[in-house]
């Protein structure tokens, strides 16, 4: 092949005008990017070599650094799996990866967050930061023929050119820019100043980082010891961070840092990480997660999703197992009963863990809980076995003050008699503060939870209770929140109202009953006690699975001036063509005021406006 000029995705050009003008103050950075990049291309190729039986030398897997500093260049060299053509096209001209447009936002506005450059998975752009010409030659292990040489000067173009004499792996050259300390561009020539910074940023790379003098001297520089086979009281703070940034791609300081050793019969070492933040893809399907697997200090397989359930896929770390054959697949990982052992033992300890924040730390667990705790609470469907220990760190909104509460606490605080947990869903804190089905709970003093995350909507029905309280939702099934002689009888006689009700809104609702859980609004909707809820119902629509329409019941507040004005209405005169417009607006006002939609809302405005002129 010739060569050829190619443009950069327009995602692409826009990153590297950020890096070519960049304004964050720690550009060593770029260096940390480009050896974490070569220690995976080095992964993947003994990886190729133990499971795809790729016929490699991986006797000698190493990175290369040399600094030449008349011609100003720095160059970083692997001899790992290395690319294709196609690869250099597909991984640097493009950014194929989901959420590029609030990468780009986020840097923009960032200023000081030089993390997002490696969180995006897109490190090598970084390099602009401090070059202001970058070249890469590269050859693919175990292809014939010649390599690819790439070259840009971070504009809208790079070339990409055949190398007939590359060697197997990566070799990267910055044409450095001038030393600017004003801008904290420092010389990268220097040999103190790249000891410094993979003594920092990657002592804990497993394959020696070499130094190579112009005389051709090699020196080691990174101590390549696993952090998680050292004693913790010889390891520091620093060190931790490092390696959690090396493996995570952020840049702040983990939450919380968790060591394990297990002994006798069979034996493993991690080393685990909540984050202090969520990503940005904790929710989405494609995301990373998952931990790396290795056998013996030996890297096995990233983004191991066997080792940790779903729902604590924001855990980050390493999990080293004595006993696993080198050559293991994600096939085995599934049925292997050894790393089913280590996934119970490693979630016991991450929610335990989360539990002593709790206790000890409770600003520590409000951040947890703020960042994590949506996708902590999908365990409550995934695990019916840890129901348990899941509620038990769990916190939610409540009518009792404005911090969240446990169900511990919410138990603590239940008035004599109370049997149950009285909860809420909708979209907001304020939807579910406003809703009529508060009413009654408010007024005689029964604290309720307030659930607005999606998934609530899914977990109450999973979990049938508390330390033996039940979970009960205020809005579905009957509620009678008074003792029977306190109860007051509606005076009159209700039953043709509500029988000429149901009759007018058949379509609409399967019942229509008198109230006792409201106390200022007309009228209410409530599911039944074994229908799902509206939101639910509509959240399966989203999906792609449409069911039958739920009927629902409507309940109608008989000390309301409204209905006992209609039931007057209607004892005077049942034929009366306005009661079925009244009827209609009823259910709908109902609707509205717990935030659903409305089936026809023209047809409901022009009613509500008709009404109102026979008003004014």
């Amino acid at each position: 092949m010739t060569m050829e000029t190619l443009e950069f995705q327009a995602e692409a050009r826009q990153l590297l005008q950020l890096m070519v003008h960049s304004i964050y103050s720690n550009k060593d950075i770029f260096l940390r990017e480009l050896i974490s990049n070569a220690s995976d291309a080095l992964d993947k190729l003994r990886l190729a070599k133990l499971q795809d039986g790729l016929e490699a030398d991986t006797s000698d897997l190493h990175i290369e650094i040399e600094a030449d500093a008349d011609a100003r260049t720095l160059t970083v060299r692997d001899n790992g799996i290395g690319m294709t053509r196609e690869e250099v096209v597909e991984l640097i001209g493009t950014i194929a990866k989901s959420g590029t447009a609030e990468l780009l936002t986020k840097l923009k506005e960032a200023k000081e967050s030089p993390e997002l450059i490696g969180q995006f998975g897109v490190g090598f752009y970084s390099t602009f930061m401090v070059a202001d010409r970058v070249s890469l030659v590269t050859r693919k292990a175990g292809t014939e023929g010649h390599g690819t040489r790439w070259e840009s000067e971070g504009g809208g173009t790079y070339t990409i050119d055949d190398a007939p004499d590359a060697p197997v792996g990566t070799t990267v050259t910055l044409h450095l820019r001038p030393k600017d300390e004003d801008d904290a561009l420092y010389d990268y020539t220097d040999e103190w100043k790249i000891k410094e910074i993979v003594k920092r940023y990657s002592d804990f790379i497993s394959f020696p980082i070499k130094k190579v003098s112009s005389g051709g001297e090699a020196e080691t520089l990174n101590s390549m010891k696993a952090l998680w086979a050292r004693p913790r009281s010889e390891v520091t703070d620093e060190e931790y961070h490092q390696f959690y940034r090396h493996i995570s791609h952020d840049w702040t300081d983990p939450l919380e840092i968790i060591n394990m050793k297990a002994e006798g019969t069979f034996e493993y070492e991690a080393l685990l990480f909540i984050p202090s933040r969520a990503p940005h893809d904790l929710f989405q399907r494609d995301a990373r997660r998952g931990l790396q697997l290795y056998v013996k200090r030996v890297f096995i397989m990233d983004d191991s999703k066997e080792l940790i359930p779903d729902y604590l896929r924001f855990v980050k770390g390493v999990v080293d197992a004595a006993d696993l054959s080198l050559n293991i697949s994600r096939e085995i990982l599934q049925q292997d009963r050894h790393i089913q052992m280590i996934r119970r033992r490693l979630v016991k300890k991450v929610l335990s863990t989360i539990k002593d924040l709790m206790t000890g730390n409770p600003e520590k667990y409000a951040t947890f809980w703020r960042e994590f705790g949506r996708a902590v609470k999908e365990g409550l469907l995934a695990e019916p076995d840890n129901h348990k220990p899941i509620l038990e760190i769990a916190s939610f909104a409540t009518t009792h003050g404005t911090e969240p509460t446990t169900l511990a606490a919410y138990v603590e605080r239940m008035k004599e008699g109370q049997e149950e947990i009285y909860f809420l869903t909708g979209e907001s804190r304020s939807q579910v503060e406003n809703s009529p089905h508060m009413e009654a709970f408010q007024a005689e003093g029964y604290e309720v939870l307030i659930l607005t995350d999606p998934v609530d909507e899914i977990w109450v029905d999973a979990v049938p209770d508390y330390e033996g309280k039940k979970l009960r939702s205020i809005a579905r099934g009957s509620v009678d929140l008074k003792k029977d002689e306190e109860q007051k009888e509606p005076e009159g006689d209700f039953g043709p109202l509500l029988g000429f009700l149901k009759e007018k809104l058949d379509e609409q609702v399967k019942e229509v009953r008198l109230s006792h859980r409201l106390t200022t609004s007309a009228a209410c909707l409530v599911s039944d006690s074994d229908d799902i809820t509206p939101a639910l119902e509509k959240m399966y629509r989203a999906m792609g699975q449409e069911g039958p329409r739920v009927k629902r019941i409507l309940e109608l507040n008989p000390n309301h001036p409204l209905v006992s004005g209609l039931r007057a209405a209607h004892e005077r005169g049942a034929e009366d063509p306005a009661l079925p417009d009244t009827a209609e607006l009823l259910y709908g006002t109902a609707l509205l005021a717990e935030g659903g939609d409305l089936d026809d809302p023209a047809r409901f405005a022009k009613l509500l406006a008709d009404r109102l002129a026979r008003t004014v």
